[in-house]
């Protein structure tokens, strides 16, 4: 539910975070289900809230058990629909709870829903595609709902990590029918064949986006330069805050993502309240709207480049 309500806030935020979101086949995103959406997994939770954002339908995902360590993490992942899946160097004393996790995928498939899962088990923060885990193959073969279970590949690749003011590049593959995938009678072989089937597919949708600036025109560059004014010691101070904290992890980006989906909005009213007590209201409601502009143009001139 909690899902549902702030998802189109997540997708305008998206417009603001990233220089572009290039999407392929956009009917694939109205796909119903019950649908098995096998992706690679370059970038930690922000992969989830991309795919997530963009399908019609919502998305139950699957997400590394250590997120979930504590209860208010565990509290609010769940609201946003996401199961924890454990790995061994997690510890061997969680790997009992991913029961849960496969029974509750199996569930939600049954019900005709959809689940995500990062079919490599790991982030690296590279869109070079890792050895594959077995848990996507395992889902699929303990299927046992009324409706054909479809698998989706998809691919997912950004022009750099650890920036704000990307590219990244959602390419939907073809859906794939369960018995195309599990041609054989041994269980041990179809998981092989599974996730030969997938590498191929996943190779073909992984495509690094190229990291071109867009062309302007004096104002649009006079805008853009405006914004880079005003935005430049909120986003680099809270960018220089989160890099500290995520020193040596994965997780800068879906941090970076998440506190300003966060602060952003409580900024610009702030900036606001501020101009309409010196000015009125009539006078900035125009400004208001140039500085949101120049939010997203102040990605032309990002500092990371």
């Amino acid at each position: 539910m909690l899902y549902r309500i702030i998802k189109p806030f997540i997708r305008v935020a998206l417009y603001f975070f990233f220089r572009k979101i290039y999407l392929n086949h956009s009917e694939v995103y109205a796909i119903k289900g019950p649908v098995l959406i096998t992706a690679n997994h370059p970038n930690s939770f922000l992969d989830a809230i991309l795919i997530g954002a963009f399908f019609k339908k919502p998305i139950h995902f699957l997400a590394r058990g250590d997120a979930f360590k504590k209860p208010i993490h565990r509290f609010f992942l769940g609201l946003l629909n996401m199961i924890p899946i454990y790995r061994l160097s997690e510890g061997k004393e969680n790997l009992y709870l991913n029961e849960y996790a496969f029974r509750a995928s199996k569930k939600i498939l049954e019900d005709d829903g959809i689940v995500l899962i990062f079919i490599e088990g790991i982030c690296l923060l590279t869109n070079e595609i890792q050895p594959f885990k077995k848990g996507a193959a395992r889902i699929a073969l303990d299927y046992k709902g009324k409706k054909p279970l479809q698998i989706l590949p998809l691919g997912i690749a950004y022009d750099r990590f650890n920036s704000w003011g990307s590219t990244v590049n959602l390419h939907a593959g073809k859906t794939i029918s369960l018995a195309e995938l599990l041609p054989f009678d041994d269980r041990a072989k179809n998981m092989r064949y599974f996730n030969d089937s997938i590498v191929q597919s996943l190779n073909r949708l992984i495509v690094t986006p190229l990291n071109a600036k867009p062309a302007q025109n004096r104002i649009v560059k006079l805008i853009g330069n405006l914004g880079y004014i005003i935005h430049r010691w909120f986003f680099l101070g809270l960018d220089s805050f989160v890099r500290r904290k995520t020193q040596n992890t994965v997780f800068h980006d879906s941090v970076l993502f998440g506190t300003l989906f966060i602060l952003y909005p409580i900024l610009i009213v702030i900036i606001g309240f501020c101009l309409i007590s010196l000015f009125g209201l009539k006078m900035i409601l125009p400004l208001l709207g140039i500085l949101v502009m120049a939010r997203c143009i102040v990605l032309v001139k990002n500092p990371n480049e």
